[in-house]
């Protein structure tokens, strides 16, 4: 194969502009190039999760989405081309259902805490609802395929279904558990039961 990457500083950008996947310079804050940018930042952030301890049913998924997120941007990256297949898309959903339906329904908001891991993921998540609204505002303005933002929405979902399975993997010994919001009625709900005390013996 030859090398796709023969120089890295072209200097060509200092005038503030980039080149897309078909030739054309567009500017540096152009919309698609934001696109693409949030898809990278947030590629690069499943790159840090990578870095932690995982299981290996959860880090063969992420492997496999850090590849699909490069033929995202390699789509966005090229004005009418398709890259992106919608197995992926599919893939997704499958990997959501099956993760999802091995943990237990949730009775509050959840803060994005627990594990190392589990925080990073809800980081990713983020990010990918981020580079979502990116590839949403540029179809506002240009012809986008459909695939790159559903896969978005489905792997933000994914990501937290996932931070609630590295929560209770609890690789580092700080999790076990979601952590939950202690919403205003919580809060009166258990000052309320701590206020009664235990019942007054005869």
């Amino acid at each position: 194969m030859a090398n796709r990457l023969s120089q890295i500083a072209t200097r060509t950008g200092d005038d503030g502009t980039t080149g897309l996947g078909d030739g054309t310079r567009v500017p540096k804050d152009h919309l698609r190039v934001q696109a693409m940018g949030d898809v990278d930042e947030l590629n690069s952030q499943l790159g840090v999760l990578l870095a932690e301890p995982l299981p290996d049913n959860v880090r063969d998924l992420l492997i496999t989405i850090q590849h699909e997120l490069f033929n995202l941007g390699g789509e966005l990256c090229m004005p009418g081309y398709s890259l992106l297949k919608e197995a992926a898309v599919l893939h997704l959903d499958q990997a959501l259902a099956d993760h999802n339906a091995a943990l237990p329904r949730l009775a509050e908001f959840i803060l994005p805490a627990g594990t190392r891991s589990a925080a990073i993921a809800h980081v990713c998540r983020t990010i990918a609802r981020r580079a979502e609204r990116a590839v949403v505002t540029l179809a506002a303005h240009e012809t986008i395929n459909v695939a790159p933002r559903h896969y978005l929405n489905r792997l933000s979902d994914l990501l937290f279904v996932l931070a609630r399975v590295l929560n209770r993997a609890n690789l580092d010994g700080k999790g076990g558990d979601d952590v939950y919001w202690k919403s205003e009625r919580l809060a009166r709900y258990e000052a309320a039961e701590a206020s009664q005390g235990p019942e007054d013996t005869p």
